[in-house]
């Protein structure tokens, strides 16, 4: 969770210029996420980050993966081999994940839920141990995706009582997209959206892009800087966030749905977005690309249209598509690294 701490301290820091400046901070979705708006009448920028947080910890509420909520609700009802009746907007959400997760080759799944509990990563505290291998064994013949649930209306089927979804990896993409929705509904049109290092600009700071930091997956502060120009989203998967150390070894939240273990190859893949639901694609297409690994990474970025990559592999080796180098700023002396078109 340290992604970007350090350069939107900043951030907060440089927040006695002229432009008047609200920021709050909430802890939601188990990550910290602030809210930092541009706007010259102060109460109307504290109303504004009200309805964007009141909206995040809607979200998390209705969408727990292992709390009371609408989603375990429909866990529960599939593991019965059951319908359930949803709300529309679960319906959306499951059909737009569905679409990604075919994208992206089914290695974003949110249909893995009972994977993601075995691995001990629905808990707000992490245990240092392994899943029993049988465990993973069963799991893996069973062979549960979203792709296994039936849409028909607002009544949601499976053909695999395995399925338990669990939007971790897609939610706060679409929560970033709703804040930016709200904002603008509240006449906002300059801020900056973090939600545990997922993150988006609209607008600039006083003319100026709002610049971010890149957090070094294995080193303290940022590797590089960016400037974020208005609607553009970035989001980062790292093995850094969620994980659980045995043995010497590290054991990240990122699971593989091949093998059912853990992704080892990589510590950090950064997306650069933009366009129409940028937030949403900036946290559901860095997955994919992180766990393709180092044979295909740059064809899963390809394939979910992302021109932008930057991946640092287990040797803290930096690959960077072209494009992305274009807008980075290092830190110092740029480190050793490979353009990968």
């Amino acid at each position: 969770m340290r992604l970007l701490a350090a350069a939107l301290l900043c951030l907060i820091l440089a927040a006695c210029s002229r432009t008047p400046l609200q920021e709050q901070q909430a802890y939601v979705f188990g990550t910290r996420v602030e809210v930092i708006v541009v706007s010259p009448e102060a109460e109307q920028g504290r109303l504004a980050i009200a309805a964007v947080l009141r909206e995040f910890d809607r979200l998390h509420r209705a969408y727990h993966a292992w709390q009371p909520s609408e989603l375990m609700d429909l866990n529960l009802a599939i593991a019965a081999g059951r319908p359930q009746k949803v709300t529309p907007e679960l319906a959306a959400f499951i059909n737009e994940a569905q679409n990604f997760a075919k994208q992206g080759d089914y290695l974003f799944d949110p249909g893995i839920g009972e994977l993601i509990k075995l691995w001990g990563f629905q808990a707000d505290e992490f245990v240092a141990q392994l899943p029993a291998e049988a465990d993973i064994k069963a799991w893996l013949a069973s062979k549960p995706s979203v792709a296994d649930l039936r849409i028909e209306g607002t009544t949601i089927t499976s053909r695999n009582r395995h399925v338990a979804l669990d939007f971790g990896g897609y939610l706060k993409g679409v929560a970033l997209d709703r804040a930016a929705a709200i904002l603008r509904q509240q006449g906002i049109n300059n801020a900056l959206i973090n939600i545990g290092g997922n993150i988006m600009a609209l607008g600039s700071k006083e003319g100026r892009p709002w610049r971010v930091g890149i957090q070094h997956p294995r080193q303290p502060g940022p590797l590089a800087t960016l400037a974020l120009h208005d609607g553009e989203a970035i989001g980062t998967s790292g093995d850094y966030q969620r994980f659980f150390e045995l043995d010497g070894k590290r054991y990240a939240h990122l699971l593989d749905p091949r093998r059912g273990w853990p992704a080892e190859h990589t510590e950090a893949i950064t997306v650069l977005t933009s366009g129409p639901q940028a937030g949403t694609l900036s946290d559901a297409s860095s997955k994919p690309i992180f766990i393709a690994g180092p044979d295909g990474w740059r064809e899963m970025a390809r394939k979910m249209q992302i021109g932008m990559v930057l991946r640092v592999d287990r040797n803290s080796h930096i690959q960077i598509t072209p494009a992305l180098r274009e807008r980075l700023e290092f830190i110092g002396t740029p480190p050793e690294m490979s353009i990968v078109d």
